[in-house]
């Protein structure tokens, strides 16, 4: 070998050697990072008992039903609130206190009622007749009795001092406001009596409203979010559905007419984008005059309901502009890399020949996507029972001067107490869900712990998968003669021997993911929580942290998917495995820019492609702008609630099938340079692949070398060519 190709293989490495008893994947292997396989089987017991933990401290009825002064859930069943539902104010104009953006609690008495008030009175004027104060008392505390003077009742707050017509919303009550003449109301009057004899405007309970509305605004959202869930989770099925079998058929397409369904996916991709820009033009030139369409957005504002950002010009314009970007991306990447495209083409092809032979590989990321569902649920439930296993916390709220305002209370013996005393207006009212126990005070550390694990399970089924299937193709390579040298189920096969030997290994590089993941969430975390008071050269260092730390992420990811390739060919260690992968790969570098960068780019059309046709479907459906589909589509808040979640499972569906192509080709590529080190395609050591590949991939590297190496490329390819000859006529 000459000197120059002796430096660089010492630097990356020594190149394989033959082995005659190499037949693939090894089949005599051990076990692997052991230390690592312990640690995870303890983390995972420890996250057991932090989700049993939590599931006996957590309610997630704090999250669902709204909560009186005494911290009780209204319309609960099964206790006596439950035919109480909706919570009531006192006093609805307390809720404009500066207190309430603050401690997210109105400072006054809160109870569950059976409905809102649907008419004026004040308890003066109900007090002077039985049937109104019997009327009155719905909206009182348990133990007011008719022979209860008015002075009584209101120092004790037992009463509020006036009612207002009111509407339930988000299960609550509040003011019926409305408009008449330019004048806001409330009940149709534009006046009301606060309790006291005093006359004041409607108007003055909007800042009221206005608070209390702040607190519950994300909620109300969610409700909404959740009602149109509700309303269309089985046209969202059926959508998905779609998305699978148009991501499966592609496959089977590309499985048989590979070439034809690569440039007929190029062209529809940019069919798709073009009818995108078209249609962005027309809903554009639409709205041309039409009042508060040339709003900005900058003027607009954040708007709960989405639909309002489409009354507006500006928001076409921009999608039209993205949109056009994209696509001149895509047609300039095609002209530049037009004939690598042709190589990554011939790569699908022989990827669909292995996937032919390996069937069942289409079926895995089913199996994959039902794990990550489990961990994903698992998650999900633990983090809602955690942040709910609080216990109720009551504070001291008062209208006058109070030096014990705000201070924790006792609401069972607060009348009788020193605090009541010497704040005769004070009152003891629930404020929020805390706690001061051991478990509370190391509540944050256990949602730490939650997360972390949900990354690493994560990352491990993820891994499970990539190591599975790169065994099974794997087991299609290196087959002599191919399917009779293969494994009878190669996916369950190489499924086996993940798990039974190197389940270390996938916690090793799983872990090292998570690790990087969680650091990233800290810096998010960090970000958000300086915002306000960061000054240029904190924010400046925090971006190029998380730029750091998004690339070496990604850098981590490669790594491992080819590290897991190895060891599911020579069952050795991570770390061991993750070396030879990056040396090989470094040997190979002018082709793995092509592999990587091509091939990957061609299955992301695919993956775009899917995504845009079952995207605009959903989009038609449910937005209602197309006639057949008026009757049949379900009527929502949000139209774009389903629309996101369709384009979002497309794609992840359209992912994991194509991830298989994706896993495919990576393992066929290592395989292939480790083809190249051991054998010569010589009769007494032939090669493994297919002639077609060793054509594509020998005669990409030798146009992308420099003059010399190409030459002596072009030597070593003119003296195996007989051989390869030979060994064809034979066959």
């Amino acid at each position: 070998m000459p000197e120059e190709d002796g430096e660089y293989f010492g630097k990356n490495g020594e190149p394989r050697k033959y082995d005659p008893t190499f037949k693939g994947p090894i089949q005599n292997r051990g076990c692997t990072d052991i230390v690592c396989c312990i640690l995870f089987i303890i983390a995972i017991l420890g996250y057991f008992a932090v989700g049993i933990l939590a599931w006996s401290q957590g309610d997630p009825r704090k999250v669902i039903y709204p909560t009186d002064s005494r911290g009780q859930f209204c319309g609960q069943a099964g206790t006596p609130l439950e035919k109480k539902p909706l919570l009531f104010y006192f006093n609805i104009m307390k809720c404009a206190s500066p207190m309430v953006l603050l401690e997210f609690q109105c400072p006054t008495t809160q109870m569950c009622v059976e409905k809102c008030p649907e008419k004026f009175m004040t308890l003066i004027k109900a007090y002077s007749n039985k049937n109104d104060f019997d009327y009155y008392k719905q909206f009182c505390k348990d133990g007011v009795t008719n022979t209860m003077g008015v002075p009584d009742i209101l120092k004790y707050g037992l009463c509020p001092a006036m009612l207002t017509p009111s509407k339930p919303f988000t299960r609550r009550c509040f003011p019926a406001l409305g408009k008449q003449g330019g004048v806001i109301t409330v009940g149709n009057n534009s006046h009301f009596d606060d309790g006291s004899g005093k006359m004041r405007d409607a108007k003055d309970l909007m800042d009221g409203v206005k608070n209390a509305t702040v607190v519950i605004e994300a909620r109300q959202v969610v409700m909404k979010i959740f009602e149109d869930y509700t309303q269309s989770w089985y046209w969202i099925l059926i959508g998905l559905v779609i998305a699978m079998l148009t991501s499966l058929l592609f496959i089977v397409l590309l499985r048989f007419l590979a070439g034809i369904m690569v440039w007929v996916m190029i062209v529809l991709v940019i069919l798709v984008i073009g009818y995108g820009i078209v249609h962005c033009y027309i809903e554009y030139a639409a709205l041309k005059g039409e009042p508060g369409a040339d709003v900005t957005l900058q003027d607009l504002g954040f708007q709960t309901d989405f639909t309002v950002y489409l009354q507006i010009r500006q928001t076409w314009l921009a999608f039209m502009i993205i949109l056009a970007i994209v696509e001149l991306i895509i047609i300039l990447l095609l002209i530049f890399l037009r004939k690598r495209i042709l190589i990554a083409i011939a790569l699908i092809k022989e990827a669909s020949r292995a996937i032919g032979h390996v069937m069942s590989s289409l079926f895995y990321p089913l199996f994959t996507f039902l794990l990550l569902a489990m961990v994903i649920a698992y998650w999900a439930v633990t983090a809602v029972f955690l942040s709910t296993s609080n216990e109720p916390i009551y504070k001291v709220f008062n209208e006058t001067a109070c030096e014990h305002s705000r201070q924790t209370c006792d609401p069972a013996n607060y009348t009788t107490s020193s605090m009541k005393k010497e704040c005769p207006d004070s009152e003891c009212l629930f404020a929020f869900y805390g706690g001061e126990t051991v478990y509370h005070k190391y509540l944050i550390g256990l949602q730490f712990y939650n997360v972390f694990l949900f990354f690493w399970c994560a990352n491990f089924v993820t891994a499970l998968g990539q190591m599975t299937l790169a065994g099974a193709f794997a087991s299609y390579y290196w087959a002599f003669v191919k399917p009779d040298d293969m494994p009878a189920f190669p996916v369950f096969s190489a499924l086996g021997r993940s798990l039974r030997y190197h389940t270390g290994t996938l916690a090793f590089g799983s872990l090292i993911l998570a690790i990087i993941q969680i650091i990233r969430v800290l810096l998010e975390y960090l970000d958000h929580k300086l915002k306000g008071a960061q000054n240029k050269c904190t924010k400046f260092l925090l971006c190029c942290l998380k730029c750091c730390f998004w690339c070496l992420e990604k850098f981590i990811k490669f790594i491992n998917r080819n590290a897991y390739i190895m060891v599911a060919i020579y069952g050795k260690n991570f770390c061991t495995s993750a070396r030879d992968a990056f040396f090989l790969l470094m040997r190979n570098m002018i082709r793995v820019a092509v592999l990587d960068k091509v091939t990957d780019f061609l299955l992301f059309l695919g993956k775009l492609l899917i995504v845009g046709l079952v995207g605009i479907f959903a989009f038609f459906f449910f937005s209602g702008k197309v006639k057949a589909f008026e009757s049949t589509a379900p009527h929502l808040h949000y139209y774009w609630v389903p629309i996101l979640t369709v384009v979002i499972g497309s794609y992840l569906i359209a992912h994991g099938f194509f991830s298989v192509y994706a896993m495919c080709v990576d393992t066929l590529f290592l395989c292939f340079c480790e083809d190249l080190e051991r054998n010569d395609g010589s009769a007494a050591r032939p090669y493994y692949m297919s002639s077609t590949l060793h054509e594509i991939l020998w005669k990409n590297k030798a146009e992308d070398l420099p003059s010399s190496s190409a030459q002596r490329q072009d030597d070593e390819d003119i003296q195996l060519k007989p051989k390869q000859a030979e060994e064809e006529d034979a066959t």
